[in-house]
């Protein structure tokens, strides 16, 4: 599953909130994807608040980590991940 996150860093907590289905032209046709607005108190550097994000969303889907990965984004607020 595809998720879009959007987000916060340098919160004053760490939560993980879903938010409206945008539709998304993906090339092939719209498609539905979920979005979350993810806080971390990580700042924006060396990778860490990603680091963060996954480690958050793991908890929010209580998975591994290591199930979750960054697809696209790596330097924007609005992040595609793969869980």
């Amino acid at each position: 599953m595809k998720i879009i996150v959007k987000a916060k860093t340098r919160a004053r907590e760490e939560k993980v909130e879903r938010v409206d289905q945008p539709a998304l032209d993906l090339g092939v046709g719209k498609s539905e994807m979920v979005t979350y607005k993810v806080s971390v108190k990580e700042m924006p550097v060396g990778g860490r608040a990603n680091e963060a994000i996954i480690k958050a969303l793991a908890r929010y889907f209580d998975t591994a980590p290591s199930r979750i990965q960054l697809v696209s984004g790596a330097s924007s607020k609005q992040k595609i991940f793969e869980i």
